[in-house]
């Protein structure tokens, strides 16, 4: 099912028992972070904090903060629904038959609902405040941490565009509020808004922008989707609602933004322009030091007649945004496979906050096919920027760090198995001597073949013999053992 915007989707929490109303005022410097922490800690509910202190907005927290809510958020009951539409899409192959077309034609028609639909008139622009009267202070924006540079808005999907070739991307990139009327703007240097603004500098231009708030919550989780550079998000988001998202063209800049958002942020950025942004309170668990990032200037603040504010925060692990990444592990699983066909599973331990740590399965067939497989996923996009590659054998469930564990103890011996490169790493890995460069390691837990320095004879796995298995399984009730 597709969410209309941010308010079906809470409706839905509602009448589910996943969303939980806080009547108290809360304060958005410190304590919205706190009570928002202790709630995903514990596995709780999402959170509409009603009363912010000093405003009458209310604001949205730890809404997919969890495994259910994020397949909820997603309009499926599993997340590897979406995974195998993508699988389904992947292998469709073109039909040699005047049948097999005609068959095709209802995967093509809702190939065709993709795409996004211009609007006119659109809910996020109900209430338009331009000029002095665009004011960030407005807005319940959270101060997150006690030595945070400021307040931040987290979970903005910012919209920009090739300078050159008009493509649009979208992407979530905090931004620390200097003023009332300008906020920093935090894109590393891999990211495609980078790119973007790199490019209007290289052309000497001024750059326009949108950061926008709420909406379908597939449509913000779009914004974080490691898609290929100039893959449209939106076309992405149809793809997952089966419908189009709507668009409508801002007031004072040249972007398109969708219609059912919330709020929406526009303004632009000067070429040249930096300033000091953080430190800020970051995934990794530790904060992210000041750096000099581009300086966004607002022009109009558009918003839905009583909007809500969606709002998260990042820390130690777990948090809301382990889950956002589960679910991308799981929808671009399929993707993978497609470039590493060997590849069975994949698991990204929330504790490796994204880029740490992955365990993978493969189809071992000859001696060095886990090197190959590791240096495959540091040449795939973001996957470049894993710290850490487990490869274990097809039979090993990923899943289940303690046998991937078991399996690591057992079947590595240092010397042999161990392989360290060198390249870019993610700008927040502030173990590595040089900012966006270090030292990764790739580790081959599977078992070893003589060719691959192995003299001695491998030993089997202790497996119970599965006729004494299914009769235990028949006998265990009366047992009563639990």
């Amino acid at each position: 099912m597709a969410y209309k915007d941010l308010r079906d989707f809470i409706a839905r929490l509602e009448k589910e028992g996943e969303l939980r109303r806080i009547n108290l005022p809360l304060s958005p410097m410190l304590e919205i972070t706190e009570v928002a922490d202790r709630t995903v800690k514990l596995g709780g509910p999402a959170l509409l904090i009603e009363q912010p202190t000093g405003y009458d907005i209310p604001v949205l927290i730890n809404a997919f903060g969890s495994e259910r809510r994020m397949a909820m958020a997603l309009g499926v009951e599993r997340v590897e629904e979406i995974a195998e539409r993508f699988e389904s899409l992947i292998k469709i192959k073109p039909p040699e038959s005047w049948i097999g077309k005609m068959r095709m034609l209802p995967q093509l028609a809702n190939l065709a609902s993709v795409f996004p639909k211009k609007v006119k008139t659109a809910p996020c622009q109900e209430v338009v405040h331009l000029g002095e009267d665009a004011s960030l202070d407005r807005l319940p924006i959270l101060k997150c941490w006690p030595d945070d540079g400021g307040r931040f808005i987290t979970l903005p999907m910012v919209f920009t565009s090739d300078p050159e070739t008009g493509t649009r991307n979208v992407g979530m990139y905090r931004m620390q509020v200097f003023d009332s009327r300008t906020t920093g703007m935090h894109w590393h240097a891999h990211k495609v808004g980078a790119r973007h603004y790199a490019a209007y500098e290289r052309l000497g231009r001024r750059m326009e922008a949108a950061a926008v708030l709420g909406g379908d919550p597939v449509v913000m989780y779009s914004a974080t989707a490691p898609l290929p550079e100039d893959f449209d998000e939106m076309v992405f988001a149809g793809f997952i609602r089966s419908e189009p998202v709507e668009m409508v063209k801002c007031v004072t800049v040249d972007v398109e933004v969708p219609a059912q958002a919330e709020i929406v942020i526009e303004g632009y950025l000067d070429p040249g322009e930096r300033r000091i942004e953080g430190p800020f309170g970051d995934h990794t668990g530790y904060y992210s030091l000041p750096d000099e990032y581009p300086v966004f200037h607002v022009t109009a603040i558009t918003h839905r007649n009583k909007p809500i504010y969606p709002a998260t925060i990042v820390g130690k692990p777990p948090m809301e945004d382990c889950f956002i990444a589960k679910a991308t592990e799981r929808i671009f699983l399929p993707v993978l496979r497609m470039q590493i066909p060997e590849l069975v599973d994949m698991n990204l331990p929330i504790e490796g906050v994204f880029h740490n740590l992955a365990v993978v399965s493969i189809r071992k067939r000859y001696p060095g096919h886990a090197r190959k497989v590791m240096h495959a996923i540091w040449g795939l996009g973001q996957m470049s920027f894993t710290k850490f590659i487990i490869v274990v054998d097809e039979n090993v469930n990923v899943q289940d760090m303690s046998e991937v564990l078991w399996r690591l103890g057992n079947n590595v011996d240092p010397k042999r198995d161990i392989e360290i490169v060198e390249g870019p790493v993610d700008v927040l890995n502030h173990a590595s001597p040089a900012q966006n460069y270090g030292s990764k390691m790739g580790i081959d837990a599977t078992k070893k073949l003589p060719e691959e320095g192995m003299p001695r004879e491998w030993p089997p796995d202790i497996v119970m013999h599965p006729e004494v298995k299914a009769k235990i399984d028949m006998l265990w009730k009366e047992l009563g053992i639990g």
